[in-house]
């Protein structure tokens, strides 16, 4: 579904990825992990349209998609739920739903909305809420939420669980095996390394731009040694 190839990308003069490479197959949960530095939110950036990349391509179902407008990468297919979630704390649960569902006719975005509420019930009790008074992990579950409202095939989320208390962690985990059961395509940043390797179908290394090491999940927990030697320390501090 999702093929990136020999991408390196920049800011400025400074080189954040070095012709990065990976794959993400229709149905698959896909762990990204490194450091913090490593280039891991670059490279979603990137996928996602909101970085145009130097050198390389990126290929979306078949389709060249380097450089292509975030807009236009949402009506195909393609989700983004960015760190730090992103949520118009102004409006409310509700609203917040509609404009990510503003690619859709108003029927398919009123079921969209019923789904949510299904699947997202501690939002369905805040609908008229302003997405400000959310706590975190519910702000969290609302960007995902909102995310799903364009009913993508490929969605990338960006360190998901970053700031939450660890029962909202848990929360958050059991979302993604939940999306994931769905038939869902997930591209995931995460913090916690080893929790996210134990669900990911495979995983990627990424550190200082470079992917140093690919996997299965199972693998790349249990490689004990690419933890010490490329992040320094236990899987589970990787960020």
């Amino acid at each position: 579904m999702l093929e990136v190839d020999g991408v390196t990308t920049r800011y400025g003069a400074i080189t954040a990825l070095h012709g990065a490479s990976l794959e993400v197959h229709a149905g698959e949960l896909v762990a990204l992990v490194g450091p913090n530095g490593a280039g891991k939110t670059t490279l979603l950036n990137t996928v996602a349209g909101l970085l145009s990349p130097a050198t390389g391509s990126v290929r979306f179902d078949g389709e060249d998609i380097t450089g292509m407008e975030p807009a236009s990468l949402v009506r195909r297919g393609l989700a983004l739920v960015p760190e730090h979630r992103r949520i118009f704390k102004d409006l409310s649960v509700e609203e917040n739903l509609r404009i990510g569902g503003t690619t859709a006719s108003a029927a398919d975005r009123k079921q969209r909305l019923e789904e949510a509420a299904e699947l997202f019930p501690v939002l369905r009790a805040k609908w008229t809420t302003s997405a400000g008074f959310l706590s975190g992990g519910e702000a969290q579950q609302l960007a995902v939420a909102r995310a799903l409202m364009s009913n993508p095939r490929l969605i990338l989320l960006d360190e998901p669980t970053m700031g939450l208390a660890p029962t909202l962690v848990d929360v958050v985990f059991d979302l993604l095996q939940r999306l994931r059961e769905q038939g869902r395509t997930l591209l995931v940043v995460e913090q916690n390394a080893t929790r996210i390797l134990q669900i990911a179908d495979r995983g990627y290394l990424l550190r200082t731009g470079n992917i140093i090491a690919s996997g299965t999940g199972a693998e790349l927990a249990a490689d004990t040694s690419l933890f010490e030697s490329f992040i320094g320390g236990d899987a589970g501090s990787a960020t």
